[in-house]
């Protein structure tokens, strides 16, 4: 695989002992990982982006969290509705996506 061009962290709540609960469990931050992965296979950019779950960023209050490297940018309240938008706009536009962004 050559060098990812993004990668996208997206916060499920997961715990050491594997189960996810929590504050971004619970808004569906799962259908955030599954939204990205299909947008990322429908615009053919699997050897470009990459998606990965996390554990909490110790950030509930403002979950799910979203986090775009190399450019380092956290969202956050972001909702299965916006996974379209940040690729459209960051992933694919080069451009942030202000009202996400915390």
């Amino acid at each position: 695989m050559d060098q990812l061009k993004h990668h996208i962290f997206v916060c499920t709540s997961s715990r050491i002992n594997g189960k996810q609960q929590g504050v971004c469990f619970s808004k569906k931050s799962v259908d955030i990982v599954s939204g990205f992965m299909e947008e990322i296979e429908d615009r053919d950019l699997n050897d470009e982006v990459k998606v990965t779950n996390t554990g909490c960023f110790g950030m509930c209050a403002q979950g799910p969290i979203v986090v775009v490297y190399p450019e380092g940018v956290w969202y956050g309240g972001v909702t299965p509705d916006d996974v379209e938008e940040i690729m459209d706009k960051h992933i694919e536009g080069g451009e942030i996506v202000e009202r996400l962004k915390i």
